[in-house]
């Protein structure tokens, strides 16, 4: 046999066994899933997490007459469910349900033990959870420039409280004093709950919350809404105006929560959780429950979601090396 035959003898073998296993994939996917499914929240219940895993299991259960069941997995800002979900066998059954801050964590931490984004497969993004700035009522600041006029007039004497290191209430405040230039000084605290609470309560003076924590005490009056963190105003608070519109060109912070699969979890089951995920995400019913909490619907593809992940490492990567921040 000549080298060129031989050369076309391996070339055809290796053809039909990549559809072979095209085909195998297919109809593992056809028949997906074929036992319960694991949403593994990488957070405590209640958290906007918790509460969109809860929402689309069950609608997802109907889909697919198998049960979603949520399991809850907090600490370490994510680490230890996305780890989980890291090592989880490849077949669709464990799937985590992961916030913005896993595209932080790889420069907060120095050791992770898992690779981003290579030992995950992206599906879909449920909802973008726009963040607001808000400030006590006893601070002198009706809008975002008078707010920095302040901070700038008074260097280290405003505080802002955030959810934890890294949190994205955090990365939001950062690159609000990077593009400012403004002094202000950090309170840390272990969640959203406990940070809103201390801004409401007047012990801090501001902070970035998510507008579906913040809303009901914006509605009563105990905060002050200045700037909402995304490139458009949200139906949840339409007379607030974005920070970019109040003159700071270019800054935009999307928070987001996601569904994702081990890294080599096959293509035809990743398309299948996302083309289901997304039917749910379009439910009048679904839609009308995820905007009641301040969030917005979302259902990108699973290769848009890839090329959301890629752009946000560099962005964070960048502000969180240049910064110093390190996780505690």
């Amino acid at each position: 046999m000549t080298h060129s035959a031989r050369y076309s003898s391996v070339a055809f073998a290796l053809a039909c066994a990549g559809l072979l296993a095209l085909a195998a994939a297919e109809a593992v996917a056809a028949e997906f899933p074929a036992r319960p499914v694991r949403f593994l929240v990488a957070s405590s219940p209640g958290g906007a997490l918790d509460v969109l895993a809860r929402l689309v299991g069950p609608k997802l259960t109907e889909k697919w007459a198998q049960p979603v069941v949520v399991d809850n997995r907090a600490g370490a800002g994510g680490v230890i469910g996305t780890e989980m979900v890291a090592n989880a066998n490849p077949d669709g059954y464990n799937i985590l349900v992961i916030a913005q801050g896993f595209t932080a964590n790889p420069f907060l931490y120095k050791k992770l033990p898992y690779r981003t984004p290579e030992d995950f497969a992206p599906i879909t993004i449920l909802a973008y959870g726009p963040n607001v700035l808000v400030v006590h009522p006893s601070v002198k600041a009706g809008s975002v420039k008078e707010l920095i006029a302040l901070a700038k007039a008074q260097p280290g004497k405003l505080n802002y409280a955030t959810s934890g290191v890294g949190a994205a209430s955090h990365l939001s405040i950062e690159m609000f004093k990077r593009m400012t230039g403004v002094d202000m000084v950090h309170i840390p605290y272990k969640g959203a709950g406990a940070a809103t609470a201390a801004v409401v309560g007047g012990q801090v003076q501001l902070l970035f919350t998510s507008t579906g924590a913040a809303m009901p005490h914006i509605k009563s009056g105990r905060l002050k809404a200045l700037g909402l963190t995304t490139a458009k105003r949200t139906p949840a608070l339409p007379d607030v105006p974005t920070i970019a519109e109040t003159g700071l060109a270019g800054f935009q912070v999307d928070g987001w929560y996601a569904l994702m699969a081990p890294g080599k979890t096959p293509k035809p089951i990743i398309d299948r959780l996302y083309r289901d995920t997304a039917e749910v995400l379009k439910m009048p019913d679904t839609v009308a429950r995820i905007e009641s909490f301040g969030l917005e619907p979302a259902g990108i593809s699973p290769q848009e979601f890839g090329d959301t992940i890629r752009a946000e490492l560099k962005k964070w990567g960048k502000l969180i090396q240049e910064a110093g921040i390190k996780a505690e």
